[in-house]
């Protein structure tokens, strides 16, 4: 989570969108910026638990594959209604998983879900395979730039997380402008500042 707020933060002096993968290191839970804490910790038994710089419900973290978009403002990203880059982003899953062997679908409407909870239902342009939710994002969008983080809660077949990382780098629009990108000093010492004084802290996860 500090990592992808540093990322936001630099995306005036990055001036370029960066994709990036991730993991989890034990089971845990994050939740939207906006959430109230008394309710969260009772509709999951996961902890951590921690809060997102983006909104949205909870999400359960384990063996899913994390990942976040960050979009400068002078990106075209930038410009779009909330709902249309939602779509987008999932529309980028979609063929990436095509790629890999396998259809999914963009949800055409919503199914209810559990109160706060991301994958027990699902909402407009969620990506669904065989009619279950499996990736889901959310958003923030400031004057700094775009950030989308999302979670993909694989599907039961034989898909590799490298395989499909692969084919979301070959799916990029426009691939050829995409490079590795490596993070520099300066974010990574907002990354372990904002760590340290932000989300390892109880008083922020806890703060509403």
């Amino acid at each position: 989570m500090a990592f992808d707020e540093a990322l936001l933060e630099a995306l005036p002096r990055l001036g370029q969108p960066v994709l990036r993968f991730y993991g989890w290191t034990e089971p845990a839970a994050t939740f939207g910026y906006f959430q109230k804490f008394s309710e969260v910790e009772t509709v999951t038994l996961l902890r951590p638990l921690i809060r997102r710089p983006t909104g949205g419900g909870v999400v359960p973290h384990d063996a899913d594959w994390t990942y976040s978009l960050a979009f400068p403002t002078g990106h075209e990203w930038y410009s779009l209604r909330a709902e249309e880059s939602y779509r987008r982003a999932h529309a980028w899953i979609q063929a990436a998983f095509t790629a890999t062997g396998t259809e999914t679908e963009l949800a055409a409407c919503c199914k209810k879900s559990a109160p706060g909870q991301c994958f027990i239902g699902h909402e407009k342009h969620d990506l669904l395979w065989h009619g279950r939710k499996i990736a889901g994002a959310a958003q923030r969008r400031n004057r700094l730039g775009l950030l989308i983080q999302g979670s993909v809660q694989p599907p039961p077949v034989q898909v590799a997380r490298a395989d499909w990382e692969h084919a979301m780098i070959a799916s990029a629009s426009p691939s050829s402008a995409w490079r590795e990108f490596v993070p520099d000093g300066p974010l990574l010492a907002r990354v372990a500042e904002l760590t340290a004084q932000k989300y390892s802290q109880r008083a922020y996860n806890q703060k509403r």
